[in-house]
């Protein structure tokens, strides 16, 4: 009950435990709410069925939601390199978190009158040594046969029983033991709370500042695990969610329906584009489907039904497409600046990071209402530059310059700007190179693009392995779309 959060790190040497305690009761439960599931999707409503309904027992709909809840956890951590266990703590002031402060304190005051009797009563105390000792022989790995053999030897609960019914028991000198075990076995993060621990000198704020750092090393511990089975979790989870899929498909004889349709407007849209650029002959399946997934970052998620193959990932492709369009107006309201004041600042050191900053703080404060946070940006690029071009001894930004600048950073907001969409298709274009490389090696990097480079490298790395994952798991289902839309192509062209 005693939780604590921190970032995860790999312990300090190989004699150091590489697994512990695993917490992922709240994990599960938060990706489970974006998880395909064994039945049509929402969108549904409009779609002839092929079959009647099947009613299922309750017992099935559990064994049904833990397959799905322990599918989505193990593709979360092989599609997130960023995952992390955490512990799920109370809400501050509400009522779990009052009635868990209130029994935390109820505890440590018992303690505090225990030990403060004359002589000393040490029940509390050898039971949190138990816990204590308990939570050490977690951290071990099987070949820590010394380390397991001394925490035993010194912990031994029924000689400290006896020694405490004795009155020969010196706490003091078991905590310092405990204290010294857990600088040999945590990672090098927590080097400092272990300092930290030393430095206590009353016994019970001791005792009670031990447990949250243990809670941080069993995290390192299960998140240290979690980052050492993630290769060998990789082909075990692509098996399993295409067999979980190929059941679905078997009860539910439409359940590519929105597949399908997603995959074959990919298809037109590629046709259409490659006419128009004066490209023979019909596009390869490769070129639909990359094609198609670029679509996933432009797509209207409040009325077009979501492929069924990308249900697990719809959030994150939804996340990247916000990422994406904030990137767009952040690059473009940057090459309008440089384009209107010229020459004049192209130079400056630090200049761009700090207006790429500005932009991006006030577009996110002001997310939901973008006319009046580019009316708000032109406002300070225009502070920005005044005061950088007088420091420099620049010529006075004038007064109609001002308006130039403010007037093309707000037309940014509208749905056919020439540089929104300038950028948009380039950074299209990157995308679309990074999954032909099948990222081997960044692609070169259109113009334009350059002030926003870090960021949409890193997406494209995300969005890169989502697609790559993707591929992997569902490819027998896409293979036969994408050969039968190839095969109509052909008998159209005809």
């Amino acid at each position: 009950s005693r939780d604590s959060s921190e970032r995860s790190n790999m312990p300090k040497d190989s004699d150091k435990p590489g697994g512990g305690e695993d917490r992922t009761d709240s994990s599960e439960q938060s990706h489970s709410k974006r998880v395909w599931r064994g039945t049509p999707s929402p969108h549904r409503g409009n779609t002839p069925q092929s079959s009647p309904p099947r009613f299922v027992s309750a017992e099935e709909l559990m064994e049904t939601a833990k397959g799905v809840t322990n599918m989505a956890l193990a593709h979360e951590i092989v599609v997130n390199t960023d995952f992390q266990v955490k512990p799920s703590e109370p809400a501050e002031g509400s009522l779990e978190k009052r009635v868990k402060d209130i029994m935390h304190k109820a505890f440590w005051d018992v303690l505090e009158a225990q030990l403060s009797e004359n002589p000393p009563s040490y029940n509390h105390a050898i039971k949190l040594l138990a816990e204590i000792k308990e939570t050490l022989l977690s951290f071990l790995l099987p070949g820590h046969g010394r380390l397991r053999g001394r925490i035993e030897e010194v912990l031994d609960l029924s000689l400290i029983q006896q020694q405490a019914e004795n009155g020969a028991l010196d706490i003091s000198k078991l905590v310092e033991f405990v204290i010294g075990m857990m600088g040999s076995l945590c990672a090098p993060s927590r080097d400092e709370d272990i300092r930290k621990l030393r430095e206590i000198t009353d016994l019970v704020p001791l005792l009670k500042a031990i447990f949250p750092v243990m809670d941080k090393m069993k995290l390192d511990m299960a998140n240290f695990a979690v980052s050492s089975i993630r290769p060998h979790l990789l082909q075990q989870s692509v098996e399993y969610e295409r067999k979980k899929f190929q059941e679905f498909v078997e009860k539910q004889p439409n359940a590519l329906d929105f597949t399908e349709k997603w995959l074959q407007d990919s298809a037109k849209s590629v046709l259409h584009e490659d006419q128009a650029g004066g490209a023979g002959g019909l596009p390869t399946p490769l070129a639909v489907h990359n094609h198609a997934y670029l679509c996933l970052l432009k797509w209207n998620h409040a009325s077009d039904p979501f492929p069924e193959t990308l249900l697990m990932d719809q959030v994150r492709f939804q996340e990247m497409q916000q990422d994406l369009e904030q990137l767009v107006l952040v690059a473009s309201v940057l090459l309008i600046v440089y384009n209107t004041t010229g020459e004049a600042i192209s130079g400056l050191p630090g200049l761009m990071d700090r207006l790429k900053r500005t932009i991006g703080v006030l577009l996110t404060e002001m997310s939901f209402i973008a006319d009046e946070a580019l009316a708000t940006i032109g406002e300070r690029m225009c502070v920005e530059l005044i005061g950088r071009l007088s420091e420099h001894g620049f010529s006075p930004f004038s007064t109609n310059r001002q308006s130039i600048l403010k007037g093309q950073i707000s037309a940014v907001t509208l749905p056919d700007n020439a540089i929104r969409r300038l950028i948009g298709s380039r950074i299209q274009t990157y995308l679309l190179a990074f999954l032909e490389s099948s990222h081997r090696s960044a692609p070169t990097l259109p113009g334009g693009l350059a002030p926003v480079s870090k960021e949409l490298e890193e997406i494209a790395m995300k969005f890169g392995r989502l697609v790559h994952f993707n591929k992997l798991v569902y490819s027998p289902f896409y293979q036969k779309i994408l050969q039968e839309i190839v095969q109509e192509g052909e008998s159209n062209d005809t």
